[in-house]
C-alpha cells in the first residue's frame, strides 16, 4: 500500500499564538489524506518558535524527513533574519522539499533562491490560512491547483493603466522584507522579473519609501513589471490632505521605469494565490485589467 503523502510544518519565526489554529490546520491535512509532521512548532522563547538554536535545528531536522515533500510555515511574525547567515542552504536544497509561506517567511524563500537555487511557494500557511474557522474557498481552490497542476493564473478588474504583454520569472513577497534584504546575498538577483510585493498595516509613504528604495538601489531597474498585492491595515492621518495609497501608486507610475500594477490577490488577506517562487509568468494588460499565467517550474 502506497504511503500517505506528508506535509512538514515548522515555525521558524515567531510563536504559535493561536494553538486552536494550528489544531485546525493540522486536521484539514489529515482529513485530506496527507500525514502531518510538525516536531517542535509549540516552543515559545521569548517571542519566538524557541530559541535561534532550536528554531535552526528544527529547520534541518524536516530537510532529515524523507518522506516530507513540502514544508509550510505555521506563521510569520519575525525571527528569520536572525538565522539567515547560519543555514546551510545546500543542505535545504539536497532535500528536495518545497517551502510556502509568506510575511517574514520571505526571507527564507529568497534565501533558499538565492544561495542554493531552491525554489518554493510564497502562499498561505497553517495557523492562519488552513487554520481558520472559516477557510476562504479562493485559497484553497488556488493552492491545490497549483501544487496538482503546477501552474494557475489570476484576472482581475482594474489595476491597470496602459496595455502590456511581459514575461519573466515571478518573485517577491512581503516588501519590508525584501528591502530589508538588499544589499545582503540573501536577495535574487532576478533578472527580467515580474516582481510582487506586500505588506501589512504599513501606511503608503512608508511603502513608497520602501519601493523606492529598491528602485534606487537598481533592483527595480532590472524587472520587466511590478505587481502590487494586498496594503490593507494602516491608518490615514488629517494632514495626510489627500495622499494615499492611490495618490502613492500614481506617483510610483510616474518615477518608475515599469509597468506597475494593483490588485493582486496576495498577502496578509484572507484571499491569497499561491505564487512560485521564481517559476515562469506572463502578464498581459489592457487598461481597465490585467491577465497572469504562470507555472511552478522555472
Amino acid at each position: 500500500m502506497a504511503r500517505k503523502p506528508a506535509i512538514g510544518l515548522i515555525a521558524p519565526s515567531g510563536q504559535v499564538t493561536d494553538q486552536e489554529a494550528l489544531e485546525r490546520g493540522i486536521a484539514y491535512f489529515r482529513a485530506r489524506g496527507w500525514r502531518v509532521v510538525a516536531p517542535g512548532v509549540k516552543r515559545v522563547h521569548q517571542r519566538f518558535a524557541g530559541d535561534d538554536e532550536a528554531r535552526l535545528a528544527a529547520l534541518y531536522g524536516m530537510a532529515a524527513q524523507s518522506e516530507v515533500k513540502l514544508v509550510m510555515a505555521v506563521r510569520g511574525s519575525y525571527g528569520l533574519s536572525r538565522l539567515l547567515g547560519r543555514i546551510d542552504y545546500k543542505r535545504l536544497a539536497a532535500a528536495g522539499q518545497r517551502y510556502v509561506g509568506h510575511s517574514d517567511f520571505t526571507a527564507l524563500l529568497c534565501a533558499n533562491l538565492a544561495r542554493a537555487g531552491l525554489h518554493g511557494f510564497s502562499g498561505p500557511m497553517a495557523c492562519y490560512d488552513f487554520g481558520a474557522a472559516h477557510m476562504s474557498a479562493f485559497t484553497e481552490a488556488h493552492f491545490w491547483r497549483m501544487l496538482d497542476e503546477g501552474r494557475d493564473e489570476i484576472e482581475v478588474k482594474g489595476g491597470s493603466e496602459s496595455a502590456l504583454r511581459v514575461q519573466g520569472p515571478l518573485w517577491g513577497g512581503n516588501l519590508a522584507m525584501i528591502a530589508s534584504l538588499v544589499g545582503t546575498p540573501y536577495l535574487p538577483k532576478v533578472r527580467g522579473g515580474l516582481l510582487y510585493v506586500e505588506d501589512i498595516s504599513e501606511h503608503p509613504y512608508r511603502i513608497e519609501r520602501m519601493l523606492l528604495q529598491l528602485h534606487q538601489a537598481g533592483l527595480l531597474k532590472t524587472q520587466r513589471a511590478l505587481l502590487l498585492g494586498d496594503f490593507s491595515g494602516y491608518k490615514l492621518a488629517p494632514h495626510d490632505n489627500g495622499y494615499d495609497f492611490a495618490t502613492m501608486v500614481a506617483h510610483l507610475r510616474e518615477t518608475l521605469d515599469i509597468p506597475v500594477v494593483t490588485g493582486l490577490p496576495f498577502g496578509h488577506t484572507r484571499d491569497k494565490l499561491t505564487l512560485p517562487m521564481g517559476g515562469k509568468a506572463v502578464l498581459s494588460a489592457e487598461k481597465g485589467g490585467w491577465h497572469l499565467a504562470y507555472g511552478a517550474e522555472p
